[in-house]
């Protein structure tokens, strides 16, 4: 059997994912499909990080845009990426990956408390480590909390699963000329303003030398495929 380019990865998933055809809440015929793709990497041996979005829930910075304090949006929005975390342990329990729920704000009932050390303890016992509650902090996005945990938790990479095949020069949903990139430098998504992550996680991973690859998590497949070093999505990196 092929071997693994990564023996730790962060994976980072967007909310909507999990909506599926709905477009909004939580689909169980999605989470059981994101369980499947997990766990095609998770029989590999590779050790995984994982951060849902909150997108199919709440937006936090939309609530803002339409009156509410910035603040008060954000920490809803930190409780519906533990209703996605505790969906997605479902799911992945049930096909037989061992997982636990960090969250980085307290909800003792349901989830461990994100303590450093207890996440790279979990990690090394080859389970799962679902990360929720974002940073713990507003104004952060979970793709900031992405790339602090990968960062912490001395990810590889961070895979980005969304539902676009990779990065392009523009929408490719909205324009049909739009060009996609194989690989791309954290320089010139910064300069250029490219929508990958926020300017915070792009900065971060930047700084830490720390690569993501965009694919499309909708694809069966992709995510062993890429896992096992095939060239899918767009890899950002110096």
């Amino acid at each position: 059997m092929a071997e693994p380019l990564y023996h730790r990865v962060l994976l980072k998933l967007s909310g909507e994912v999990l909506a599926g055809e709905q477009g909004f809440g939580i689909d169980p015929k999605k989470a059981s499909y994101l369980a499947e793709e997990v766990k095609s990497i998770y029989d590999l041996g590779v050790e995984i990080g994982l951060i849902i979005g909150a997108g199919n829930i709440f937006r936090g910075m939309q609530a803002a845009s339409k009156g509410m304090d910035r603040v008060t949006g954000d920490y809803l929005g930190m409780l519906a990426t533990i209703m996605n975390a505790i969906s997605v342990q479902d799911a992945l329990e049930k096909v037989g990956c061992e997982t636990r729920t960090l969250s980085a704000i307290s909800v003792s009932q349901i989830a461990e408390p994100y303590i450093r050390r207890r996440a790279i303890r979990h990690l090394d016992k080859g389970r799962v480590v679902i990360v929720a509650g974002g940073t713990g902090n507003p104004f952060f996005t979970t793709d900031s909390a992405a790339a602090l945990r990968a960062t912490e938790l001395g990810a590889e990479i961070v895979l980005k699963g969304t539902k676009v095949d990779g990065v392009y020069d523009k929408d490719p949903l909205l324009h049909d000329d739009a060009v996609k990139y194989e690989n791309i430098t954290f320089t010139k998504i910064l300069i250029d303003n490219i929508r990958v992550m926020d300017l915070t996680a792009i900065t971060l991973c930047k700084e830490n030398k720390l690569p993501i690859r965009v694919f499309n998590i909708n694809n069966p497949g992709d995510l062993k495929k890429l896992v096992l070093g095939s060239k899918i999505g767009t890899l950002v990196s110096e």
